[in-house]
């Protein structure tokens, strides 16, 4: 029941800021005008988030995700996820997934987002030979520094983290994403 209400209101959030933004914005075309460089920027991008950390174990991830802008201000996007996790000798974690994402960009160089992801996890101890199967949700909370028009950085923050419950080792992800 919990779920179901955090799935309406994230539903009833992105169409509020789709129908919002696409009232304001009366030239809609599908390309747009960057002032600072005079350069034509196309609204649909292709963008990879992606994570490589050998501390503790080893740890890879990838989140390719389309994002179309709807204005200059917001743009929202899905995607698909994947990462795998190992501590050798004592675990290994698959997980795989979709996402559902809104970006609001307060200047050109900063951006926060919503993102909304469901996981599915698959663990296998090695100690006991066990293997435990579940969906893990997340809704991020974010913001990153845009590097230039293309490469941003920053953290997001999980408000669904349960310590010990959920996937994420910690509620805050830093990111890099690329966009294409």
């Amino acid at each position: 029941m919990k779920i179901s209400k955090l799935v309406f209101s994230i539903g009833i959030f992105f169409f509020s800021t789709i129908a919002f933004s696409q009232a304001n914005n009366d030239t809609a075309s599908e390309k747009t005008k960057d002032t600072v460089t005079g350069n034509e920027q196309k609204r649909l991008k292709f963008g990879c988030g992606f994570g490589l950390s050998f501390v503790g174990g080893t740890n890879i991830s990838l989140s390719p995700n389309l994002i179309y802008k709807v204005s200059d201000v917001v743009a929202i996007g899905a995607g698909v996820q994947g990462s795998y996790t190992a501590i050798k000798g004592l675990q290994n974690t698959t997980t795989y997934g979709a996402n559902l994402l809104t970006q609001f960009s307060l200047s050109k160089k900063i951006t926060t987002s919503l993102e909304f992801a469901q996981l599915r996890v698959s663990t296998k101890t090695e100690v006991d030979n066990s293997t435990k199967k579940y969906w893990d949700s997340a809704l991020f909370v974010g913001v990153g520094y845009n590097i230039t028009s293309k490469i941003s950085v920053g953290a997001k923050y999980n408000l669904l983290y349960k310590d010990g419950e959920s996937i994420y080792t910690s509620p805050v992800i830093p990111f890099v994403n690329i966009s294409f």
